[in-house]
């Protein structure tokens, strides 16, 4: 992917989670660094796999399973409860 395509595209997902973040009650990473890596995994995640897959789990091949791990996941509203936070932090407690 070329970096400007790529820039284009964080900016896209930035903003579709920042969106889900306000609708669902919390918000994303305050951290810049933290949640751009993140997004870029997503994106590296989607043109790999096809799906924008969290970066932090393993996508397993089963398209039934890997539904669950795609961006927000299953799990990220236990993990935010739990720990203030999901697993590959890019949604944080407000």
């Amino acid at each position: 992917m070329e970096e400007k395509e790529l820039e284009k595209k964080m900016v896209e997902v930035r903003e579709k989670s920042e969106k889900f973040a306000e609708e669902t009650g919390i918000k994303i990473n305050p951290d810049r660094k933290i949640a751009d890596g993140i997004i870029k995994g997503l994106l590296l995640n989607e043109e790999k796999h096809g799906e924008q897959y969290c970066p932090c789990r393993r996508v397993t091949g089963d398209k039934e399973e890997d539904k669950k791990i795609i961006c927000p996941c299953v799990y990220h509203e236990e993990e935010i409860e739990k720990d203030g936070q999901c697993h590959c932090r890019l949604f944080v407690k407000v």
